[in-house]
């Protein structure tokens, strides 16, 4: 019966809505996979599918825009895939167009940093394969009972802190690649596991 309810929004939603339209409403829904069928549009594809921890397809999404921001989040989608050399490229074609745009620089220079610890044999990273195994944005996330400390001395909970760094993704990539970077160096000082 699910199937058939399915099948006749699919149909509904078809008949009065443009596929960007379509595309909207999954996006909304947090179902990006959908979403990004159903786009016409390069940067609502790009960063459907980047939602989706797609980075190479998103990459390839946003490749077929010319302007500063498809550059800044192909830039992006690369550094998550782990393409450091060319997320460093699509960033300088960002700054051409946009030349004071600060993420973008911060950006380049974490691409850059994770790079060079890449090619160092022996170095930060060694032999291992950076990137995640899979990232999932998820609008409802899991309490698991620990608390974690904030700078006023108010404590959060994991479902707070998730809901923190969704909020956070959603709106600036940029944030989000500095606030992991930062997180793996603090994890590193103090000898933890990342």
């Amino acid at each position: 019966m699910r199937e058939i309810l399915a099948m006749m929004a699919a149909v509904w939603m078809s008949l009065w809505f443009t596929p960007d339209e379509r595309g909207w409403r999954l996006f909304e829904r947090g179902e990006f996979s959908e979403a990004a069928d159903a786009f016409n549009d390069p940067l609502w594809r790009g960063t459907a599918l980047y939602r989706a921890g797609e980075f190479e397809k998103a990459a390839r999404a946003f490749a077929r825009c010319d302007s500063a921001e498809a550059f800044y989040n192909q830039g992006n989608a690369l550094l998550m895939h782990g393409d450091y050399q060319s997320a460093v490229s699509r960033y300088d074609q960002a700054l051409e167009k946009r030349p004071d745009w600060r993420e973008a620089v911060e950006n380049r220079e974490i691409a850059r940093a994770r790079g060079k610890a890449t090619e160092t044999p022996g170095g930060e990273m060694g032999e291992q394969q950076i990137g995640a195994d899979k990232i999932i944005f998820d609008k409802k996330a899991r309490q698991s009972g620990q608390d974690t400390e904030t700078a006023g001395g108010k404590a959060l909970s994991d479902q707070e802190m998730q809901a923190l760094w969704l909020r956070r993704v959603q709106t600036r990539p940029a944030d989000f690649l500095k606030a992991k970077f930062s997180c793996q160096q603090a994890a590193r000082k103090e000898g933890g596991d990342i």
